[in-house]
């Protein structure tokens, strides 16, 4: 049996689980700030969010999406605080979306998070000791190359899928070392992050790669992303659903546990069908 070791939460992981966004910041690529401005119209979000499907909450502060403004840690903190002190009492999973182990440790403090996603992997200063510190709480480690402000700016690999692979395989390593149980531990290969849609294609077709050296979870995000509007040519954010939950499937058909997505409700009945399929197809 596979599971991701959370906070409060064992998630069992043998049937794939859907992690649904929650963007708090102004600037998100993906609908242009639309929660960010009332603690109403974030967890009225949260709630859809659930009744739809999601298996998982993804909260973030911080919009990472290439060339995005730097905002202090006191901002990103500001943005999240009150919406998770109330989803923190909902009885789900909530994953924290930071890459800052100042906030990390807000988080964590108050009882906010049963997961960190966290985008470079814990490299902040401190963050591997805060999370080895911080019993049970689930962590994804994903691949960026770069900085967001600068990471789409002629992105090069000798080969994308083997240096990702290190990299995911190798700040593993280091968490487990450092005391974090392998249980806890997801992987993110960072689709859009410092890659350009070759490397992204690449590292989609290769996924099962990626999951043979440490055998660990990956946590795959598509959603909206320019590599969807690449493929699709559909510009705006918004009209790339159709595209995203193609990716998502594909993903989980290469062995992803985790999506994570901002179109819950299309992708849950997609890969109800999907599951259904295939498992009548096997029967």
């Amino acid at each position: 049996m596979t599971y991701w070791q959370t906070t409060r939460f064992r998630i069992d992981l043998n049937r794939p689980k859907i992690m649904g966004i929650v963007n708090l910041t102004p600037d998100s690529f993906s609908d242009g700030g639309r929660y960010s401005h009332s603690l109403q119209a974030a967890l009225k979000h949260a709630e859809t969010l659930l009744k739809d499907g999601a298996d998982i909450l993804d909260i973030g502060g911080e919009s990472t999406r290439p060339g995005s403004a730097h905002i202090s840690e006191q901002e990103e903190w500001l943005r999240i605080k009150d919406v998770l002190a109330e989803v923190s009492r909902w009885q789900v999973p909530v994953s924290v979306d930071t890459r800052r182990s100042a906030v990390m440790r807000e988080v964590l403090e108050h009882g906010f998070a049963d997961i960190i996603n966290d985008v470079q992997g814990l490299e902040d200063h401190g963050a591997v000791e805060l999370l080895a510190q911080s019993p049970d709480t689930g962590i994804c480690l994903m691949h960026m190359q770069g900085q967001p402000q600068t990471m789409q700016q002629r992105p090069e690999y000798r080969d994308v899928v083997a240096e990702v692979g290190a990299y995911l395989q190798r700040r593993s390593q280091i968490c487990i070392d450092a005391g974090i149980a392998p249980e806890r531990i997801t992987l993110d290969p960072g689709f859009g992050f410092g890659k350009t849609l070759e490397h992204n294609c690449l590292l989609m077709q290769n996924l099962h790669h990626l999951c043979r050296p440490n055998r660990l979870p990956l946590l795959i995000g598509v959603s909206r992303k320019r590599m969807i509007g690449e493929i699709t040519g559909r510009d705006i954010a918004t009209e790339r659903v159709s595209g995203s939950v193609a990716a998502a499937l594909f993903a989980v058909r290469q062995g992803a546990a985790v999506i994570r997505v901002h179109d819950v409700r299309e992708t849950a009945d997609a890969l109800k069908v999907w599951l259904r399929l295939n498992t009548s197809q096997a029967a």
